[in-house]
Order: structure tokens, then C-alpha cells, then sequence
């Protein structure tokens, strides 16, 4: 059963997570990061975070601002916001005694970690599954908005039933931050994963990504995946991978 938790988000308001604890002897700790507007319960999120408990490896995965089980307004968040988040749910495992080794990010969240993993001195691996090259490259999902966005300051995005407020400074953010330094000074293992049949984020992202990583960096192809990981024992078999590909990092320093 996995455990809820709370805690306070990077601006205040109280995020919601689940650890799922790790089965039979525990290898090691970690912490996913959802896509744009997924949620902890998605199914990249929640089936990888379940394998790799199955692993050995236990996983706090929680929502982000504004969405899910989390409190706060999804449209006061930004990228950096959402790295900061994710160092907030670093510090929150630590403080119970489970010191996260491991940061894995699914699409949007994939970069967020990039970027999380230098404010966290414990993580010694990172792993991007479906990751953007540049964060703006998720405009696409609201291309028809920004106009009116820049005019107006705001608008109702909606997304799955459920409308969201998007606002200028998101956009702007998005669209100056520069991950490639990032990628380049991470000094941390990075695990590089992206399926080439993705049509939500191309494979040449991927592509991108490892170039501009130093190593150790791997890359690992999800050939026949979609970019939500959502057909029979994708996810399962991504968190094998990445269980045996985190063994040698998850240990103490």
C-alpha cells in the first residue's frame, strides 16, 4: 500500500504525494516528476514509481501545484516553481530518514529534474523518459492561447475536462530557460529514455539531450511506446531499466 503524505510546496500551499515503500530488501530512494498536466496518479507516474518499488526502490511521486490532491492554483506555477517542488519533495524524504538517491521525470517533468538534480547534493542519478530538449517546446499544448495570454495576462486552458488558468508569466519563463547548460554541468549519471515512435515529443529531443550531456549518460530507446506509456507493460518494462541501469548510484557516497 502506498503511503500518503503532505507537504509544503517551494511558494507555500501543501502538495499531496504517495511513497510507494520498496518490496523485500530496500536498494535505495527516489523521487518522480509528473508531466504538464498528469498527476501523480498518471500512468507513466504511478506504474514506473509501482515497478521500481517492486525493485526495491521506493518513490514519492506527488502533484504539482494546483492539480490532483495538491493545493495552491495550477497557473501560479512555473518551470522554475516546479523544480523547486521537486527539491521540496527531495528534502521532504530526507527529513523522514529515506535520503533520495534517484530523480526520474516523465516529459515536462524530465527536464524539471535535470534542473532539480543540481540543488540536491544527495542525487546521484537522473533519468529523463520523453523529455523536451527546450521546456517551450511544450507551447504546442497551447499554441491557440498565447496570443491572448500575452494581450490579456490569462486564460482558461483546458485540459482532460478541467480548465486551468495559464498565465503570461509561465509562458515567458518557459520560453528563456536554456537547459543545455543545465544538461552540461549536471555531473550526475543521466539515464536518457524516449520512445522513436513518440509523436507528442520527438525522438530528436532525445537526441539533444545526450549530445549535450557528459558522461556517464545512456540512452535507451522504448521502441513502440507512445509518449504516455500507456500500452501493455510499457511503463513496466521502462522501470526495469531503470532499476538496473540506478543499481550502482543508489548507494551511499
Amino acid at each position: 500500500m502506498a503511503e500518503h503524505v503532505r507537504f509544503a510546496s517551494s511558494s507555500g500551499p501543501m502538495l499531496a504525494g504517495l511513497i510507494d515503500h520498496p518490496e523485500g530488501e530496500v536498494r535505495g530512494w527516489g523521487v518522480f516528476a509528473h508531466g504538464f498536466t498528469l498527476g501523480k496518479n498518471s500512468a507513466a507516474c504511478s506504474r514506473i514509481c509501482k515497478g521500481l518499488a517492486a525493485e526495491g526502490i521506493g518513490m514519492l511521486r506527488f502533484d504539482n501545484l494546483g492539480l490532483g490532491d495538491s493545493e495552491g492554483e495550477w497557473g501560479d506555477g512555473s518551470f522554475s516553481a516546479r523544480v523547486a517542488d521537486t527539491v521540496q519533495a527531495v528534502r521532504y524524504l530526507s527529513d523522514t530518514g529515506r535520503e533520495a538517491r534517484l530523480l526520474v521525470g516523465h516529459s515536462f517533468g524530465g527536464a524539471a529534474v535535470i534542473a532539480a538534480a543540481h540543488l540536491v547534493e544527495s542525487v546521484n542519478a537522473v533519468v529523463s523518459i520523453g523529455a523536451p530538449y527546450e521546456p517551450s517546446h511544450i507551447e504546442h499544448n497551447y499554441d491557440a492561447l498565447v496570443e491572448r495570454i500575452m494581450e490579456e495576462g490569462e486564460a482558461p486552458f483546458l485540459i482532460g475536462g478541467k480548465a486551468l488558468t495559464l498565465k503570461r508569466h509561465f509562458i515567458e519563463e518557459v520560453r528563456a530557460t536554456d537547459l543545455r547548460e543545465r544538461i552540461n554541468t549536471l555531473h550526475r549519471a543521466l539515464l536518457v529514455m524516449h520512445s522513436p515512435t513518440d509523436n507528442t515529443v520527438g525522438i530528436a529531443n532525445a537526441s539533444e539531450i545526450f549530445r549535450a550531456a557528459r558522461h556517464p549518460r545512456s540512452f535507451v530507446s522504448l521502441e513502440g511506446a507512445d509518449h504516455l506509456l500507456t500500452g501493455p507493460h510499457q511503463a513496466g518494462r521502462a522501470a526495469r531499466i531503470i532499476s538496473a541501469w540506478a543499481d550502482p548510484y543508489l548507494a551511499d557516497d
